[in-house]
């Protein structure tokens, strides 16, 4: 495991040669979460490498597709032209499934004149964290990321299924927080805690979720960027450990009909970085204003990040009604029908979750809009609705329906386009609009069923 404090380029070298590693995986987050870059071997990995990818490479869709025309070239040139990528030693580890020692090392995206490259996504995450140095404020963050395993599946026109355990049998019913119903899949999560333990990773809490066959992993409070890295990591993690074992491990919002969708609920809290002390609290222990303000401004601003939060068309099948998921942007205390729910804590733990983002959101990008809402709250001292003491799936829908209309909103909201980046706004939107326009191409099993015959 690598020291995460003051790790230099030097020391990463000294790391490399103690783990007598002889390949490096380059890796760069896109858009949509996934590692893009390059494998090098080890004697060609130093600090002056120069090593380049094109911009377009961390701006295309799940697809890998790019739009034609329009204002994405305006943020991106059309002569295509590299981005020059630096490493981040502190983000160091070992493969540990890889047969010859190998080291992964995520990397910064830089422009020629060694700017950070505005709409790669882990830039956007140190625009925010460091709007919040600049107020002398220390973010704070724990995601608790669900996912389900299935059955190997080869055909996308077939449905989902669970995957058989060590019984020999699948789940055929929902065995939420059930010991057992982990154990069956014990020989799996016994290899990802060693790949985690060997890669460093803050894991904490292994849970079965309400869903057959879904699990919950939840990682220990840090500092936003390195919780994305270590987020992104773990869903590499977890698929390849399923390869493993003859199943796949998947974070779609809802990839089985009928089951509840996974999500990736984010607990925030702001510290004062001098004194350490949590700044949604006062001295007497009571909620501070800055925690109300917090509030407000996810409720103002999450309609318009839904996009962010919930990427693709998928992700809006998991918001309905009863499904353990919101349909609303209500708050209250210790109450798991609300979008933003404050749990049960001490003064100095005080906390906010966001239950709204869906685990197939980049961890980057989902991180950078949460904190980026709960920012402008408090500098707009936005105050939030009352309080919900109830059953807040009894109220209205408040969340856009689909990935169209989360787009426009994202597109008019332009207090989120100050804090987040105008260019990371628009490369955003011109890319889901390709994917929106791909998915709208597909007729489903649904249409044929019910419409072939009788419209």
């Amino acid at each position: 495991m690598v020291n995460r404090d003051n790790f230099s380029f030097a020391d990463l070298e000294n790391w490399l040669n103690e783990q007598r590693v002889t390949e490096i995986e380059c890796l760069v987050p896109d858009l949509t979460g996934v590692a893009r870059g390059k494998i090098l071997p080890r004697e060609k990995f130093t600090e002056d490498r120069g090593m380049r990818l094109p911009e377009a490479v961390v701006a295309m869709g799940v697809t890998g597709e790019f739009p034609e025309e329009g204002p994405y070239y305006d943020v991106i040139s059309p002569t295509d032209k590299d981005m020059h990528l630096r490493p981040d030693p502190t983000t160091a580890r070992i493969v540990p499934w890889a047969i010859d020692p190998t080291a992964q090392v995520i990397h910064d995206c830089y422009d020629k004149d060694n700017h950070l490259v505005p709409f790669a996504p882990r830039s956007v995450l140190r625009r925010v964290c460091e709007l919040y140095a600049a107020k002398g404020w220390k973010p704070v963050v724990a995601p608790e990321l669900e996912f389900y395993l299935v059955a190997r599946n080869t055909d996308p026109d077939m449905p989902l299924k669970p995957p058989i355990g060590r019984s020999g049998r699948a789940e055929t019913s929902r065995q939420a927080y059930s010991i057992d119903a982990v154990n069956e899949f014990d020989p799996l999560f016994e290899d990802v805690y060693a790949y985690c333990a060997k890669m460093g990773l803050n894991v904490d809490t292994l849970i079965h979720e309400v869903g057959a066959g879904q699990m919950e992993i939840n990682f220990f409070h840090d500092h936003p960027l390195g919780l994305a890295d270590e987020v992104f990591l773990f869903k590499r993690t977890v698929r390849e450990a399923a390869l493993r074992h003859d199943m796949y491990a998947t974070f779609m919002a809802k990839p089985i009909a009928g089951e509840p969708g996974s999500a990736m609920h984010v607990h925030q809290s702001v510290l004062d970085a001098e004194t350490g002390l949590n700044i949604f609290s006062n001295p007497d222990g009571t909620p501070s204003k800055e925690f109300f303000w917090f509030i407000g401004g996810l409720q103002r601003y999450i309609p318009a990040a839904m996009a962010l939060f919930a990427p693709y068309v998928n992700s809006y099948r998991r918001l309905s009604r009863h499904t353990a998921a919101p349909i609303n942007i209500q708050w209250g205390c210790d109450n798991r029908t609300v979008g933003i729910r404050s749990p049960l804590a001490s003064p100095q733990a005080r906390r906010v979750e966001n239950r709204v983002i869906g685990a197939d959101a980049n961890p980057y990008v989902a991180l950078a809009a949460t904190m980026a809402c709960g920012y402008i709250g408090i500098e707009k001292q936005i105050e939030p609705s009352p309080e919900c003491k109830g059953d807040a799936y009894l109220g209205d829908f408040q969340l856009p329906r689909s990935l169209g209309e989360a787009l426009q909103l994202l597109r008019d909201e332009t207090d989120l386009h100050e804090v987040l980046g105008a260019s990371f706004i628009t490369v955003y939107t011109e890319v889901k609009e390709i994917e929106y326009a791909e998915f709208m191409k597909v007729i489903s099993p649904w249409e044929r069923e019910h419409l072939l015959l009788h419209v």
